[in-house]
Formats: structure tokens, C-alpha cells, sequence
């Protein structure tokens, strides 16, 4: 009744014609309908390796259009440097440190002393996550490839919250099809179509996401349901495999940057046809598109770049920990606009659940936010005034944009970023009075939180401290002007 009633209103304020008044219908009925979600995700890209991000090498010419028909954010974080915690909180909206995911997740790199360990490690069941809260509204959902939150059936993608799977449980896997039959527990290393069902795969593995997801995509506009499809490619993570096609497109790289490259080219291809696809169905103008990354790039193992930003993957400095985001919602987000303010992906959660006609506000027990009310200006303060990051002995905490790196090996640093987003400037000595307030600040927080379920093996600790004072020095090589932040 108050469709028929705006329509009756606007016809009475003027001329109206049979046209018009299927328009109205169909604007307004438009407007009612929730929207599709889409979440590309891609596993271990470098912060500087895309074109929209200023990379002249490496090519990204989807993602780049992606860029252009919607948001860019400049200041966009995980809640850790690594996959598995990193995914356990987007997926929850929490950070995962509040239940004890602290540490990586993935069978091996234990210490036998853990309390949780091999089928028992992965996010907590009684932990409501994004599928589970867009079920309640509705929606069809899909989850394709890295998983890597739990391998025993208990924790199954089907278990928590979504329709289908199809991909693998576990931290990597080759991007080609695997000639024996790996056994149904090595969750490492095989695929698999729902529950139980061992498959393999024709192609190049990023291709096959894509054709999956576009597979779920068609099936569920047929119906004409909403969907929530979530695609976590493993590219460019190891193992370093490419095909010869895309590797001729680089001729001029050589050794690991060049397989690299071409991972990035097959993964940029593959989002592309997922984005294509959502137009050639007409449904592109309610669909919401979010493409993101689970941690900064690991350049001594993929050859990622992530300057003009210290640090790589497993550190807190911001090459660990900041990420590229894009976001597109066609009416609701303006094309080739930037927000400048700092967000972490356990906002998406949130910004879901009210997209989808939930009431984000209902949803007491996380600790992202729901971005739209910011990105459209209904708010004006940062969606995030404190942010924090912890593993082990090392934390850091973010207040404005003061932020405080508490190490093992070394006394506290603080950097005032953006202003000093190499993080070479440590002012800790200057300001010993902010140090002393932020370091109380972290450790409070740290009281409110779980112990960690499962530890990695103390001598990982001295590999990534080793690997962020590598890559911390190579910055200071570079002729990079600290005032001058490349986005």
C-alpha cells in the first residue's frame, strides 16, 4: 500500500503517464530488493601490486575498472598478518584473538604442548559467522576455495552458514589437478564439492573458481533469490605456479616475480569473468562487490612488492597488515571515490547484515562496524578510533593515527601515521607520554581476551622478526619520499 500510495502522490503532482508509472513501480521495487553480495578475496597479493594502487608491472585490468566504478579505501586492515586469524575474524566480525585464534591454524607448525591441535583446531563453533547471519536474512550462500578455519567436519563450510562448497580446507594447495588420489584427511592438499565429495579439476585452478562461483551466481539469479557468494582464491600464494600462456605475457621478469605476475594476471582474469558474468544477467545494479586480501604480501616467498609500506606478511608493521580494498554498490556508493579513513575487514560482516535488511545495531557481541552510515556521511567520526593487533608477545595498537608496536626483542616503537607510513620515524623517545598511554590502553585490552587455544612453535616468532627486519632495511634503499603515500 505505500508503493501504490508515493506513486498515486506523484501522479497527482503532475503529469503521469502509463510509462512513468511502470518506472516508479519498478525504481521503488528495485529499491526494496536486497541486494547480491559477492566477496572476492585473494591470498597473499602485495599492498603496491595493482594497477589501481599505482604498479606499472603488474596487470590488474579488472580489478582496476573495479576501482573506478566504486570506492577505493586508502587505510583498509586485517585483524592479523596471516590467513588463518586474519579469516577468522572477517568471517565472525571479532576479533579472533576474543576466542582464542591467535595463532596460525595449520597442522604442523604447532607445539606439541598446545591444547588444541590437529582436527580440533579452527574457529570455535558456538561463532556466529557472515553466512550464518545472511541465511537469517534469506540468502543463498556459497563459499569457493582456501577455507582454512578448521578441517575436521565440524567445522565444514556447510556447517556454518553456507549452501555450497567447493574447494579445500586447508592453508595451499597446487593450482593443478593432482594425478593420485590424495586421502579424504589430508585436508592440505584436495577439493571437494559440498561435504565428502572428493573431486579434481580440469584447468588452472583459479579459472575453476571462477567458473564455480559463476556457476552459483547463474543457478541463483534463475531463482531470482538473493545470494551471498564468498570466493577466497588461493592466488598468489605458494605454491608458484603458473600456466605458460599468462607466463609469456611477462617477458621481461624473470625467477618467482614473473610466475608472480602471472598469478595475478589468471586471478585479475578470473574476478573479471565473476564481474562480466553479473552484468551480462542484468543484475549488476544490485549487486554489491567487495574485493579484498588476507594479509600483506610475503615477498621473500612470492616476490609481492608492498611499498611504499615496511614490512610483509606475519609482521604489524603496515606492509603486514594494511590491504587493498575496493567496494562497488551501484546508487548507493559513488563511482572513483576514495575514503580516506581507517577500516578493517572485520566490518564486512556488519555491513553485510544491514545491506541485507538486518539491523547491524542488533548484532552486540562484535567488534566491526557498519561502514554505509560513514562511507555516505550520516556519520563524520573514523569508523574506527582504536584498532589492535596481537600474537604472542608482540601487539600493537592504532589511537587516531598514533600507532604503538610492543616487540619481544626490542623497546616499544610509535609512528604517526599517514604522515610516516614507512614507520622509519620511531618518535617513542619524543613522546614517552603517549607510548606510556598507549601501552597501558594495549595491555588493557589484551585482559579482556581468550589464551590462545593453540601455539605455534617458538622458533616461527624469530622467523618473522627476522623476516620484518629484512624487508624494514630494503625500505631504507628505496628512494621513497616519507611524505608522499603512493595509493
Amino acid at each position: 500500500m505505500k508503493l501504490l500510495h508515493s506513486i498515486l502522490l506523484v501522479c497527482l503532482l503532475g503529469a503521469c503517464s502509463q510509462e512513468s508509472v511502470s518506472q516508479e513501480i519498478d525504481k521503488q521495487l528495485k529499491e526494496k530488493k536486497q541486494p547480491n553480495i559477492v566477496l572476492i578475496f585473494s591470498d597473499d597479493a602485495g599492498y603496491a601490486d595493482f594497477g589501481f594502487h599505482g604498479s606499472k608491472v603488474i596487470k590488474t585490468p579488472h580489478l582496476d575498472k573495479l576501482a573506478k566504478e566504486g570506492m577505493l579505501f586508502k587505510q583498509a586492515y586485517v585483524s592479523d598478518p596471516t590467513c588463518g586469524p586474519s579469516r577468522a575474524g572477517l568471517m565472525t566480525g571479532k576479533y579472533q584473538q576474543r576466542f582464542g585464534v591467535e595463532e596460525n591454524n595449520v597442522p604442523g607448525y604447532m607445539s606439541p604442548n598446545s591444547a588444541a591441535d590437529g582436527a580440533d583446531m579452527g574457529v570455535p563453533v558456538d561463532q556466529v559467522t557472515m553466512g550464518q547471519y545472511l541465511k537469517k536474512q534469506g540468502y543463498a550462500t556459497a563459499y569457493y576455495g582456501k577455507w582454512h578455519l578448521g578441517g575436521a567436519d565440524k567445522f565444514h563450510p556447510t556447517k556454518r552458514g553456507f549452501d555450497e562448497f567447493y574447494g579445500f580446507r586447508g592453508g595451499a594447495r597446487s593450482f593443478f589437478a593432482y594425478n593420485d588420489k590424495k586421502k579424504p584427511h589430508d585436508v592440505l592438499d584436495y577439493n571437494e564439492r559440498n561435504f565428502g565429495e572428493m573431486v579434481e579439476f580440469d584447468g588452472y585452478y583459479t579459472d575453476v573458481l571462477a567458473d564455480e562461483t559463476i556457476d552459483f551466481i547463474e543457478r541463483s539469479a534463475k531463482k531470482d533469490v538473493p545470494f551471498f557468494t564468498f570466493v577466497a582464491f588461493n592466488a598468489p600464494h605458494t605454491p608458484m605456479e603458473a600456466t605458460e600462456e599468462d607466463l609469456a605475457q611477462f617477458p621481461n621478469l624473470t625467477g618467482n616475480r614473473k610466475i608472480y605476475a602471472a598469478m595475478m594476471l589468471a586471478f585479475d582474469r578470473a574476478s573479471g569473468k565473476i564481474l562480466n558474468k553479473l552484468k551480462e544477467l542484468g543484475i549488476d545494479d544490485n549487486t554489491i562487490v567487495i574485493y579484498t586480501n588476507d594479509n600483506g604480501g610475503p615477498t621473500d616467498k612470492n616476490a609481492s612488492s608492498n611499498l611504499p609500506l615496511s614490512g610483509t606478511k606475519s609482521n604489524h608493521l603496515e606492509g603486514g597488515l594494511r590491504v587493498p580494498f575496493l567496494m562497488k554498490w551501484p546508487g548507493k556508493i559513488e563511482p572513483n571515490t576514495t575514503f580516506d579513513n581507517p577500516v578493517m575487514t572485520l566490518d564486512l560482516l556488519p555491513t553485510f547484515f544491514a545491506a541485507a535488511g538486518g539491523d547491524a545495531n542488533s548484532i552486540t557481541d562484535i567488534d566491526g562496524v557498519d561502514l554505509m552510515p560513514y562511507i555516505n556521511g550520516t556519520k563524520e567520526e573514523r569508523p574506527h578510533e582504536v584498532m589492535y593487533w596481537k600474537k604472542d608477545a608482540r601487539a600493537t595498537i592504532r589511537v587516531g593515527d598514533w600507532k604503538l608496536i610492543r616487540f619481544p626483542d626490542r623497546p616499544a616503537e610509535l609512528y604517526k601515521i599517514p604522515e610516516d607510513v614507512r614507520e622509519i620515524d620511531n618518535l617513542a623517545t619524543e613522546y614517552p607520554e603517549v607510548v606510556k598511554k598507549m601501552y597501558k590502553e594495549l595491555f588493557k585490552w589484551e585482559s579482556t581476551l581468550e589464551r590462545p587455544r593453540w601455539l605455534l612453535k617458538r622458533k616461527f616468532e624469530n622467523v618473522d622478526i627476522e623476516r620484518m627486519d629484512k624487508y624494514r632495511a630494503k625500505i631504507l634503499e628505496k628512494k621513497v619520499n616519507k611524505n608522499k603515500v603512493v595509493l
